[in-house]
């Protein structure tokens, strides 16, 4: 029996040039327009993006027993832009090192096995998370994708 997802126990991300948003609620529903925004954000400051759209997940329980998720979407400049205005974040290294990684090649809908695949492997192996994961959405082709995803090891403080 052939593996779908396979999971390497310790890969790392790093991005260049990485221009942040962290979504509100209200950005989540207008997801692709938020994505826009950011890419004539990168244009209008005399650059343009390189590499696919990247999101950022980070979930947290709250003092009151509830799950909260922080969303943000990251991309790339070929540049350094120097002068960044709010809403916008930029980081000219982000770097996290020693990550769970899984590829995913399949339908959307069905993304969440993924994430399923790399909690049970952690979860299996005594392997503690941080809770947050980066997914980078390599190809997209009709209801096809190919997306990178990497969780945070908790083991783990390399971070950059």
């Amino acid at each position: 029996m052939k593996r779908k997802l396979q999971v390497n126990h310790s890969k790392t991300l790093k991005l260049i040039n990485v221009l942040e948003k962290e979504l509100e609620k209200c950005d989540i529903e207008n997801y692709e327009n938020e994505v826009i925004k950011m890419e004539n954000y990168i244009r209008t400051k005399g650059s343009v993006s390189i590499g696919p759209l990247i999101q950022y997940v980070n979930g947290s329980v709250n003092e009151k027993g509830k799950i909260e998720a922080k969303i943000s979407i990251l991309r790339q400049s070929k540049n350094f832009i120097n002068t960044v205005e709010p809403p916008y974040k930029l980081k000219s290294v982000l770097r996290v090192v020693n990550c769970l990684y899984v590829r995913f090649i399949g339908e959307e809908s069905k993304i969440k096995f993924a994430y399923d695949k790399i909690n049970l492997t952690a979860f299996e192996e005594d392997i503690p998370l941080k809770g947050n994961s980066y997914t980078i959405f390599v190809d997209q082709q009709d209801d096809q994708i190919i997306a990178d995803i990497f969780m945070e090891r908790a083991d783990n403080d390399e971070t950059n």
